[in-house]
C-alpha cells in the first residue's frame, strides 16, 4: 500500500485537500498521513524558565492542533474508510512535511494553495510552493 501526505491547517482548502488526497486513496488503495506543522525554531536563545515555559507552550500546541484540526481532517478519512494517522509535529512546516514524506515512505504529496496573497507571500513564499521546489516526490496544491 503507498502512502500519501497530506498538509493540514484549519482552513476550507485544507478540507478539499483531505477530501481530494481521500477520493485518491479510495481508488488506489493509498494510506493518508495527514500533517499539521506548528511553525517553531530551534534557534533561540532562552533561559531555563522560558526553556520550561516553551515545552508547556508546545504540548498545548499538540493537544489544540490534534483536537481542532487532525480529528475533524481524520474524520473525512474515517468516514471514507480510508486508512489513515494524523501527525502535529513543530518545525518549519515545508521542511517539516518533506522529512515526513521520506520517513513514511510517501510516494505523493498533497496541500492545500491558502489564499494568503500579498506582500507576505512574495517575500516568504508559502508552504505549497517551497514544497514545489524542494520535494523528492510529486506535489499535488489543490485550490
Amino acid at each position: 500500500m503507498d502512502t500519501v501526505v497530506v498538509g493540514v491547517d484549519n482552513s476550507d482548502v485544507s478540507t478539499r485537500a483531505v477530501e481530494f488526497a481521500v477520493e485518491r486513496a479510495q481508488k488506489n488503495d493509498w494510506k493518508v498521513v495527514l500533517v499539521h506543522v506548528v511553525p517553531w525554531s530551534p534557534y533561540s536563545f532562552t533561559t531555563p524558565s522560558e526553556n520550561e515555559h516553551r515545552h508547556r507552550e508546545r504540548e498545548s500546541e499538540i493537544s489544540a492542533a490534534q483536537e481542532q484540526i487532525l480529528v475533524p481532517m481524520a474524520a473525512i478519512a474515517e468516514e471514507a474508510g480510508v486508512s489513515h494517522e494524523a501527525l502535529v509535529k513543530h518545525g518549519k512546516p515545508s521542511d517539516t512535511m518533506s522529512d515526513i514524506a521520506d520517513e513514511v515512505g510517501a510516494v505523493h504529496l498533497i496541500v492545500g494553495r491558502t489564499g494568503d496573497g500579498g506582500l507576505r507571500e512574495a517575500v516568504f513564499g508559502s508552504v505549497a510552493s517551497r514544497l514545489v521546489q524542494q520535494a523528492k516526490i510529486p506535489v499535488t496544491v489543490v485550490p
